[in-house]
Order: C-alpha cells, then structure tokens, then sequence
C-alpha cells in the first residue's frame, strides 16, 4: 500500500510538471514575467543588463518621481501591505529588489530595527541613493540566486520589481528555500486594470504625466524613460492568475492576491 501511494503521488508530480509546461504557456511565457520588450532590448539576455543600467543612470531622481506616481501615499500603503502579509516586531527580513529602500523603511518601522534587515538588488545605484544604505546590511545580487543559505530568514518582500526578473519558477524557488518553515512572503505589484477605460487612463498618466514631470523636474534625462518602461513592462506582464499558478507550483502555501484600487495587487503566500 505504502509504494502504491508513492509511487501514484511521485506520478502525479511528474504529470503536473508536464501539464505546466504544455498547457498553452509554451515558450517560456509561463515562466517569465512577461516577453521581451524590444523597443528596450532586443533578447532576454539583454535585459537584466538594460534594466540594472537605467535604474543606475536614475537612481537620484527616483524617490522623488516616485513619490508623484503615488500622490503621496505611498508610505502608509506599503505600511499595511506588509501588516496585511503578517510582518510583526523582530521578525528577519529580506528585502528582493531594495531599490532605494521604500518598502525597506516601512518593514524597519514594524520590526523595529533595521539591523534585523537585509536588502538585495542588482542596481549599486540605487542602493547607494537610499537613506538607509549605512544603516542596514545591503547586497549586490538578483532575486535568481539569492546568496544566502536556506531557512535564512522570516518574512521575504518585494516591492514593484517582479516584472525585472527573468524566471517566476527560479526566483519563487528561491525565495522559499530562504525563507524559514512558516516564513511569510508579500509581492507588491502594479497590475493593469481590466476595463480597457482604466487601462487607458492608467497608460496615460504613467506613460505620458509622469514622464513630463519628470522632464521637469528630474535631474537626469533617463527619468522621463524609466517610467515609460514601467508602463510598459506593466502593460506586457502576466496576468495574476498566472503568478498565482507558479507560486503553487513552485511550493508556497496560503496563496491569497489582495487588490487595492483595482491596480494594486498584494501577493501574500506562507512557506
């Protein structure tokens, strides 16, 4: 009986795999956070690179940009995400794609010291442009291969940088072989609205209003490009459903997806 159950557990294991990698999502589109963009970069290889120069060539100009594209909210919105996903006092944190701490400083705020912090991102710049770059412990490196051992940590974040990664599978592999038994994570994600009307205003103003401010008022001439391409890897990302899918697959449990003014998705899950 014991092999029986094994072997039709192993069995079903196996079929899963190929049902996903059969299942209409071929050519990797499963897989990746969305194809490439090639008024950007013309192969996914080319990509990482791309995205980690611009986000080096804008890092001064980004927290200040930013805080336009969010009408001031964006700190008490990151704040309760977090709570949301179950960040409590002196729980370890790692920090996917720190950029220039955003997210990092709203989890230090609820665990209480940013020694019990870590942030990872592929952009020194950006890094070095954060007010916290001296305050906590701050790595080099990408969501693919985190460097550090497993059940490292006890909640995982990422604020707004899944569509950067090359490979969902590889990187929630990741992120569940660091984070401890019962380790919590929360994506936060832009995601395009569904009515064609909300998709459009949504372009117009990250695609258009926000590359004219920053025109105005960024101090590098990369700015105004960085939040095109925002929209644009926005626009071309995968549906929810779709991370939802590789994230079961990849292992995690307690799946939910919690939206906020339809555009704002907030991907808890458990380990």
């Amino acid at each position: 009986m014991y092999f029986t159950v094994t072997i039709t557990i192993v069995a079903q294991i196996q079929a899963a795999k190929i049902n996903m990698s059969n299942s209409g999502q071929s050519n990797r589109s499963i897989k990746t956070p969305h194809q490439p963009i090639t008024d950007y970069y013309a192969t996914e290889a080319e990509r990482a690179g791309f995205v980690r120069e611009l986000f080096d060539a804008t890092s001064a100009d980004y927290d200040r940009i930013e805080s336009l594209l969010a009408l001031g909210t964006g700190q008490w919105y990151r704040r309760q995400a977090l709570k949301r996903a179950g960040l409590k006092p002196g729980m370890h944190v790692l920090d996917v794609g720190f950029g220039t701490g955003l997210v990092a400083t709203e989890a230090i705020e609820i665990i209480g010291s940013p020694k019990l912090l870590t942030g990872l991102d592929p952009s020194l710049g950006m890094m070095q442009a954060s007010p916290l770059f001296k305050q906590t412990v701050l790595i080099e490196g990408k969501a693919e291969q985190i460097p550090f051992s497993d059940n490292s940590f006890d909640f995982l974040s990422m604020g707004y940088a899944l569509r950067h990664v090359s490979d969902l599978e590889q990187v929630f592999g990741e992120f569940l072989r660091v984070l401890k038994p019962d380790g919590k994570l929360c994506m936060l994600e832009i995601t395009k609205p569904e009515t064609p009307v909300g998709s459009t205003l949504l372009k117009t103003y990250m695609r258009t209003v926000i590359p004219l401010l920053a025109k105005a008022f960024a101090s590098q001439r990369q700015t105004a490009e960085l939040w095109k391409y925002y929209w644009d890897s926005i626009e071309a990302c995968v549906p929810p459903e779709n991370i939802i899918q590789v994230l079961e697959y990849s292992g995690f449990t307690q799946i939910r997806r919690h939206r906020e003014l339809r555009i704002f998705s907030e991907y808890q899950a458990s380990k």
